[in-house]
């Protein structure tokens, strides 16, 4: 048998299937035959060879092109980042559902992917970051400095606070990565200028005045005409998703507020005289400071430079306050910013606890009468502080703080029942989570209904963001069970069931029918108004003027705007946009035009002159920073664009079984 298999295996045939073998493996790689492979990767890219940057997709490319990957763990790593960030800055408002859509994964894997085809971009071109350029940059991070300059021990510190933990082996490499990969992309950005000429065309632009003449013509008049059932149906083909009944939800809760609890029983004397004995640092006037400051003013937006500078003044400033024999109010009347105490030599007068910034309080309390504090930044710039005086607290008496404390007894009654009541809900929950009725049984609170209501609500119980996210939430709807407590203020929260759930749909002609029918008749309307302003705008075009055009046509008469600025309201900003696009007139004539309203009225103009803003007028800081917004644009654009050609470049495979 050995022999027949040697003797079918040696003839051409043979030789053949196995060349076509070789070159399969050749091509896509064996590791594909012989490895089942996972979904560890949401994307992968594969750039071609350095030597070859202009060669086909169709080239093999397991042999010679460098490979990338963003990983599941990735992606997932930076899109609960990203929703983190979004819940931080909406607050109560953010929907995590509408966050979960296959948009905003894409926004983010698309940020992935751009930062891997720039790490495969700067290792072809063989981008090398130096130690030097490493440390600069770690040195830099706040979250690293004390008194802003480096300090190794927090940076020791906080790494190892970190979740997982990092050594500063592990972040060098991590920061010498990231630099690696955007060092191309700065540059191209930090490589954008503006010339003197684009920079003062662009300041005669923004700063142009427009002479204008504006004629608001009268609101379309009602279509009372017929509409056909051809029409009818016409217009409910071409509008099926502005006619969708959306997604609605029923629920049932149970409202539990501490405020329209009964009332706790009035504390005895006994209990109050205890409280006072207990919190007597919470009754205790706290002390106070006579303060004086010299503040070096710096915006929190400006540039390094600029934040270095103040700082250095300031440092000479308190280096000269604290000299022996200095007189602080006189340095401070030459030199603070501070208009409201410069006058005065920096005097603020008496400050206690909680009047001043944090960083502000925490260094004058931490100061000695007669000492001078080293610089301190706030919002507004950085301070030298003087403390001149302490004026110690005194004890308030029982009897003087006997309603306060009866008060915070009250309060912390009210509380502690809330929190027993609360308690016996969740756990009456936990026992029977499918139903509200028991629980809310147990602790003799009522059940209420309401709905149905749709994600936009803004009634009732359903007027609270954090309700509706509850109530649209996956699992409240399918599960039908009970919520967790959900917070509508201090002491005050609701538990809701989902009773019913209607999806979103399509509502039938029939039930839409008049809705279509009044859309098609503002929409005759509105097209008919559109068609006279053309016709208008026509004869303007021909010679005639606004004013002319009004008295022929029994039209109001136009108004005269001498030096519109961009933005202005003519009487909207579309008007305005509309003004300022059209051509400038040649001398000793206009440039007419229109523009449509929300509501279907049309506003003819006719542009009369234009002036161009002076460039001489334009303050040199205001100048400096547009030049530097405009570089900034101009060199994000660059860098964007720069990724945009180097993904052109490679071929980007997206799973979207793993978003």
């Amino acid at each position: 048998m050995l022999q027949t298999l040697r003797d079918k295996t040696s003839g051409w045939i043979a030789m053949v299937i196995v060349g076509v073998l070789i070159l399969a493996f050749a091509l896509v790689g064996v590791e594909q035959y012989l490895v089942q492979r996972s979904s560890t990767t949401v994307a992968t890219i594969d750039a071609p060879p350095r030597w070859w940057t202009s060669a086909p997709a169709w080239w093999p490319v397991s042999l010679f092109w460098d490979h990338g990957a963003v990983t599941v763990e990735q992606f997932r790593s930076s899109f609960e980042e990203a929703r983190q960030q979004k819940r931080t800055e909406q607050g109560d408002a953010f929907d995590a559902r509408a966050f979960e859509s296959l948009e905003t994964k894409r926004t983010i894997l698309d940020g992935l992917i751009d930062e891997e085809v720039q790490r495969i971009a700067a290792a072809q071109a063989g981008v090398l970051v130096s130690d030097a350029l490493v440390r600069a940059t770690i040195q830099e991070i706040p979250a690293f400095q004390v008194d802003g300059k480096f300090s190794a021990e927090r940076y020791q510190l906080t790494l190892a606070s970190q979740v997982p933990a990092q050594s500063p082996l592990q972040f060098e490499q991590s920061v010498r990565g990231t630099l690696q990969q955007s060092l191309i992309a700065r540059a191209v950005a930090r490589s954008h200028f503006v010339t003197t000429s684009e920079l003062e065309r662009l300041i005669r632009l923004l700063g142009e005045r427009r002479n204008v003449s504006l004629m608001m013509l009268p609101p379309p008049a009602p279509d009372i005409a017929a509409v056909s059932a051809a029409e009818i149906q016409a217009w409910y083909d071409a509008h099926k998703a502005e006619h969708r009944e959306p997604e609605r939800v029923r629920i049932e809760y149970v409202e539990l507020d501490a405020s329209a609890m009964t009332a706790p029983p009035v504390a005895n004397e006994a209990a109050l005289r205890a409280r006072f004995e207990q919190d007597k640092t919470r009754v205790l006037e706290q002390g106070q400071r006579l303060v004086s400051h010299i503040l070096v003013r710096v915006d929190e937006g400006a540039d390094a430079a600029a934040q270095q500078a103040a700082e250095q003044k300031a440092t000479q400033l308190a280096t000269q306050a604290g000299a022996p024999g200095a007189d602080f109010a006189a340095l401070a009347q030459a030199s603070s910013d501070d208009t409201g105490s410069q006058a005065s030599g920096g005097d603020l007068g008496w400050i206690g606890r909680d009047m001043m910034p944090g960083p502000f309080e925490d260094a004058l309390f931490a100061l000695q009468p007669g000492q001078v504090s080293a610089p301190v930044k706030s919002e507004f710039g950085w301070h030298v502080i003087k403390l001149r005086e302490v004026k110690a607290g005194q004890q308030e008496s029982f009897e003087q703080v006997r309603e306060t404390l009866a008060r915070q007894q009250a309060e912390a009654d009210r509380e502690r029942a809330f929190n027993e009541v609360s308690s016996r809900l969740v756990d009456a929950v936990l026992e029977n989570p499918s139903a509200l009725v028991p629980a809310a049984r147990s602790v003799d609170l009522p059940v209420q209904q309401f709905g149905p209501f749709a994600r936009d609500a803004s009634s009732g119980i359903a007027a609270n963001p954090a309700v509706r996210r509850a109530a649209f939430s996956e699992a409240l709807i399918q599960d039908g069970t009970v919520s967790d407590p959900i917070d509508l203020g201090p002491n005050h929260s609701v538990w809701i069931r989902v009773v019913a759930h209607t999806p979103e749909r399509a509502q039938p002609l029939g039930q839409v029918r008049d809705q279509v029918i009044a859309a098609v008749r503002a929409d005759r309307a509105r097209t008919a108004a559109t068609q006279r302003a053309e016709a208008l705008l026509v004869r303007l075009r021909g010679g005639e003027s606004l004013a002319a055009l009004a008295a022929a046509e029994n039209l109001p008469p136009p108004q005269n705007l001498p030096e519109v600025q961009r933005g202005m309201p003519l009487p909207e900003a579309s008007v305005s946009e509309a003004v300022f696009a059209a051509q400038a007139p040649a001398k000793g004539q206009v440039t007419p035009g229109k523009s449509v309203l929300p509501d279907g009225r049309v506003v003819l103009f006719a542009v009369e002159g234009v002036m161009p803003g002076d460039v001489q007028t334009i303050e040199a800081q205001q100048r400096a920073t547009l030049q530097q917004q405009i570089v900034q644009i101009g060199g994000g654009e660059g860098a964007q664009a720069l990724v945009s050609a180097l993904r052109k470049r490679m071929k980007i495979t997206v799973t979207e079984a793993s978003l």
